[in-house]
């Protein structure tokens, strides 16, 4: 490979669950005009699964890890051996020496002859658990606040269960270094497995900020596979082919510049729009902070290149921040929830008798007594009865969905006396009625809890494989960036009118300005207008933020979203979030702006009583508004 061409990195995985097959068909795709790729990545790892992954530690000691990857491994072990496909992934969760273990087992039993058994070396990361440590931590002085809530973690009075920093991409880089051909790690934030391979193949070292930031883009692009290449799209109508789509892979180039695209002859689509939906997915402010830089996402720029051929560059990146993000959880009760479905009219009166009966039938007979003496009707009683209620209705036609949910310390309140009082209903509430879901079981809640710890504190380091599969060998220390960290000012992009300079890297032939002006119609507001006839939106979950990315198709459009979709128009078009702080971020580049909205998933995704608890539907429902 000359330095000129580009170093190829695939993902095979978006979260733990994924397309198993994955691996094979970017290894061994169907289109023989495919090129071959240099390092399969995969992402299996979330606020949500390190829950699940705590799990099933808990069932078995020796788990923990995402075991589904095992079987992408075997199944590519050979090909990857004999083609000198390097493999990194977070499959190791929160067990990364047992999920390295298991690697060499399924390796054994790979058919893989001596050379290409040691061309399949693992090596596994570690140092991100400092569960044992906290206490250490706080006596140094280390608070360890909540990121959203600034409460310390000594007022919380429960038992943490699980803590893991988010590390970056040098310990990636080290193990690569030193002949790993499949790096197994913890909680690395998602991007790093994309920068790791790419730090090392270029020699990026620590202070190469627009390089890294560059990979750190490209990381956020294709850590959750399919979305970039058409999946969750907002005008998915437009993809010629979304049966089956492809995953992406990141042609990197050593300045840090790269061109995501796909295999030939595999559903889906790389377009700006697609790629641009997913840049918007999960982040918070103009800086995206990673353990190795803090990216400047106001500063890229981005053109379609060719078919399924999209050209990031520009990409500025700021010196790593200070502390690491840690990740926390701690058990938080039981919850439930039922669904009722609701048809034909009178929805909002079918509603409120629902929820007058179920609220009533869960109270009991015990119910009916109290309230002839305390004054509170049934439902008071059977709601006040829980730590927290939540009811959600969703209207629609011709059907709408009624959602109650509850949350309390205590399962036996949630279990089959929740899902009972649903069925008690079943002939005597309104026409129609027709129970959606619901669950005997209630369901566990780990709350998660986000704060920010020093880097003194964190003890990285790397155990490789002993040639020949042998078992695990040398440990490695790895060294944090250097202090105090250098000042770097950059300057945002800049996006003038249609047609300008500024606009040239917006190649895409989707811009429908046109549309855009008969939507406006030469009005400062659109009226009986979607927004989605003009506008896209991706949203995603931050702990228990909310952030919906909107983006314009066109420059016209982009400034007119500038002027008019405010915080407050926000709250407006959603009132769920009437009550909260929301914060609106500005990506010239991308044409965007990002909403942030605090509180609006409570304590988190597996606490949330909202029936879209990852906050996925938001944008969707945003963008249906009609102005």
């Amino acid at each position: 490979m000359t330095a000129t061409e580009p170093y190829r990195i695939a993902n095979i995985s978006g979260f733990y669950g994924d397309r198993i097959s994955a691996a094979h068909e970017m290894v061994s795709p169907s289109s023989p005009l495919a090129t071959p790729v240099h390092v399969l990545t995969g992402d299996y790892l979330a606020e949500l699964t390190m829950m699940i992954l705590l799990k099933d530690r808990a069932r078995d000691e020796n788990g923990g890890y995402a075991r589904t990857f095992l079987r992408q491994l075997q199944e590519v072990a050979k090909d990857c051996a004999r083609k000198n496909i390097k493999i990194v992934t977070n499959a190791g969760g929160l067990n990364p020496a047992g999920c390295a273990d298991a690697c060499r087992r399924a390796l054994a039993s790979a058919d893989l002859s001596a050379a290409e058994r040691d061309q399949m070396r693992v090596a596994h990361v570690e140092g991100d658990d400092i569960l044992d440590r906290l206490g250490e931590i706080q006596a140094a002085g280390e608070e360890l606040r909540h990121l959203d809530r600034d409460v310390p973690l000594r007022d919380l009075g429960e038992d943490i269960l699980s803590a893991n920093v988010y590390l970056g991409a040098f310990g990636i880089v080290e193990a690569m270094r030193n002949g790993a051909g499949v790096v197994v790690t913890p909680r690395v934030t998602d991007a790093s497995v994309v920068v790791g391979p790419a730090a090392w193949n270029f020699g990026w070292g620590r202070e190469d900020y627009d390089q890294l930031a560059g990979a750190v883009v490209a990381g956020h692009i294709i850590e959750c596979g399919t979305q970039c290449t058409g999946g969750n799209y907002r005008f998915f109508k437009e993809i010629k082919d979304l049966r089956r789509a492809g995953f992406p892979i990141a042609d990197m180039h050593a300045d840090g510049s790269f061109v995501i695209t796909k295999h030939p002859g595999t559903g889906g689509e790389v377009s700006v729009g697609t790629v641009t939906a997913q840049l918007l997915y999960e982040i918070q402010s103009e800086r995206y902070a990673n353990p190795d830089v803090v990216v400047r996402l106001d500063t890229l720029r981005i053109e379609q290149v060719g078919e399924d051929q999209v050209r990031v560059w520009g990409v500025r990146g700021e010196p790593a921040p200070e502390k690491l993000k840690v990740c926390m959880n701690y058990q938080g009760g039981f919850k439930n929830s039922l669904t009722m479905n609701l048809t034909g009219a009178d929805h909002d009166e079918k509603a409120a008798l629902a929820q007058e009966q179920f609220w009533g039938f869960l109270a009991g007979a015990k119910a009916w007594e109290e309230s002839d003496e305390s004054g509170r009707s049934p439902a008071e009683i059977g709601r006040a009865q829980f730590a927290e209620t939540a009811v959600h209705f969703r209207k629609g036609e011709p059907f709408s969905l009624l959602t109650l949910a509850a949350r309390d310390p205590e399962e036996k309140k949630l279990s089959r006396g929740f899902w009972n009082a649903a069925i008690e209903m079943a002939l005597a509430s309104y026409p129609g009625f027709q129970m959606v879901s619901s669950s005997k079981r209630a369901a566990e809640v780990t709350i998660y809890w986000p704060a920010l710890v020093g880097r003194q504190f964190i003890s990285e380091r790397v155990i490789l494989e002993d040639a020949g599969g042998e078992g695990a060998g040398a440990v490695l220390d790895i060294e944090e960036p250097r202090l105090p960290r250098p000042v770097v000012e950059i300057e945002p992009v800049s996006v003038g009118a249609a047609g300008t300079e500024d606009e040239f890297y917006r190649t895409d032939a989707l811009t429908a300005d046109a549309a855009f002006a008969a939507a406006i119609g030469g009005c400062d507001g659109v009226q009986g207008v979607g927004l989605s006839a003009f506008l896209g939106g991706r949203s995603g979950d931050k702990g228990g933020n909310c952030n919906v990315g909107v983006w314009a198709r066109s420059v016209p459009a982009y400034h007119w979203v500038l002027e008019h979709l405010t915080p407050d128009w926000f709250r407006e078009a959603y009132p769920e979030a009437r009550d909260l702080v929301i914060d609106r971020y500005e990506l010239p580049g991308l044409l965007a702006v990002n909403f942030v909205v605090r509180g609006l998933l409570g304590e988190g995704v597996s606490a949330s009583l909202r029936p879209d608890p990852q906050a996925k539907m938001v944008a969707e429902e945003l963008i249906a508004t009609v102005l």
